[in-house]
């Protein structure tokens, strides 16, 4: 089955993409996800960005979209109410408005015992939350913070973040729930590509670099800390102008390979790839433009 995180991290991107759809961003944006996606399979990033070719619902990614609706909401009350409790009180209505926005994901349950499984499941993860720390002793910031910062010749960086501590002294954490299990010692990169990620566009766009990267992981109960520095910061943007510079090259020549590896068993969109025997579609007229800002063919600038 796909990896949990990953697949939230398409509906977290849904969102800003419906949320900025109201003001259109002045330049193509690029989120963390989307820059994995580029890097695991330029095909797959066609595919989401420029094509923007629905995927079919997933029980991971709407247990992920209603567990982090519930720790949202868990803010909302007084701290001292804040417990597994509380949470668990939260769940009938955060999936009362889960279906109500997606309405997909109730086909998702063949009978009600499947249902019921499934929100065992999400009350397992809440629970594991509170092994990690004490809400009634946090009062976040911010929460579903959406951030963004226009790069220099280059995308708008946007996400969201799922919560922003500021301590008394000033110092800012940022913190992401997983709902899966943490990545094995020495495979820590892409989670943090993406937590340093949110730390550069924090940084550049409010002045104030984090002093915390939290990343806590319900489905093993891991939490997982990095203190980022400027030297990382410069690093980051580096890296980002080089994905952000491939993908225009692709756009330019309009070679959207695809790069097989053991995730294509799990790509929703393998039928259409030829690696497997499929036809991708045509590109739609002047999606790549609106998609990247660049015009296929057009040589470099």
């Amino acid at each position: 089955m796909a990896d949990p995180d990953e697949v939230v991290e398409e509906l977290v991107d849904a969102t800003v993409e419906q949320a900025v759809a109201v003001r259109p961003p002045s330049r193509p944006g690029l989120s963390p996800s989307r820059a994995n996606d580029f890097l695991q399979c330029p095909l797959l990033f066609r595919f989401r960005v420029v094509d923007r070719l629905p995927e079919p619902p997933s029980a991971a990614a709407a247990r992920g979209t209603l567990v982090h609706a519930v720790l949202e909401h868990l803010f909302d009350l007084p701290a001292a109410e804040r417990t597994l409790e509380s949470a668990r009180a939260l769940v009938p209505g955060r999936w009362a408005q889960l279906r109500e926005d997606a309405p997909d994901v109730a086909t998702l349950f063949p009978d009600d015992d499947a249902l019921r499984e499934w929100l065992t499941s999400a009350e397992a993860l809440l629970a594991t939350y509170f092994t990690l720390e004490d809400p009634t002793r946090l009062q976040p910031r911010e929460r579903e913070l959406m951030v963004s910062v226009e790069l220099e010749d280059g995308p708008q960086l946007r996400g969201i973040v799922d919560r922003v501590d500021v301590a008394p002294n000033g110092w800012v954490r940022v913190v992401d729930y997983k709902t899966g299990k943490s990545p094995r010692a020495g495979f820590e990169g892409g989670a943090l590509f993406q937590m340093r990620f949110y730390a550069y566009v924090i940084w550049r766009s409010r002045g104030v670099l984090p002093k915390l990267l939290q990343l806590e992981y319900l489905g093993d109960g891991t939490v997982l800390k990095h203190e980022p520095t400027e030297p990382e910061m410069h690093t980051l943007e580096a890296r980002v102008r080089s994905i952000w510079g491939g993908i225009e090259e692709a756009a330019r020549a309009g070679d959207w390979r695809p790069r097989t590896s053991r995730l294509c068993d799990w790509c929703s969109f393998r039928a259409l790839c030829p690696a497997f025997g499929g036809t991708p579609p045509e590109v739609p007229a002047g999606a790549v433009e609106r998609a990247i800002g660049v015009t296929p063919g057009a040589p470099a600038a």
